[in-house]
């Protein structure tokens, strides 16, 4: 947790790129339509597809801000720590949609689960 906000790490099974189409379509069978808002701190178009090289993202979900940040081979997905319960909401989902297409490990306060157990205790099966 930072002072701001909360964060969960997804740690690839190996280094990979993160596909934009294939998050935005895992992310759609969750009932999220993820909206690009910027691309390493530049404001960007809400079609825009971010190229394979990005850093960080800020997506406007359905329960509002979430950023990704790509350090190393993981990935840190933040938002705010006073968020509301559908702010978490969209969260759960980004985070495991994450770990489905990089087929990781989401590690959240020194602890790491697969996907499908994490799913579970937040309630998206």
């Amino acid at each position: 947790m930072t002072d701001l906000g909360i964060e969960r790490t997804i740690r690839p099974a190996a280094t990979t790129i993160l596909s934009w189409p294939r998050l935005v379509e895992r992310l759609a069978a969750l009932g999220e339509v993820p909206v690009v808002r910027m691309i390493d701190g530049l404001p960007a178009f809400p079609d825009e597809v971010p190229a394979d090289e990005w850093q960080e993202l800020r997506l406007s979900l359905a329960g509002g801000m979430v950023t990704i940040r790509w350090a190393g081979a993981d990935f840190r997905c933040v938002t705010w720590g006073t968020s509301d319960d559908a702010l978490r909401q969209s969260w759960d989902k980004l985070c495991f949609a994450i770990a489905t297409v990089v087929e990781g490990q989401i590690v959240e306060e020194g602890h790491s689960q697969t996907a499908t157990d994490f799913a579970t205790r937040v309630g998206l099966n």
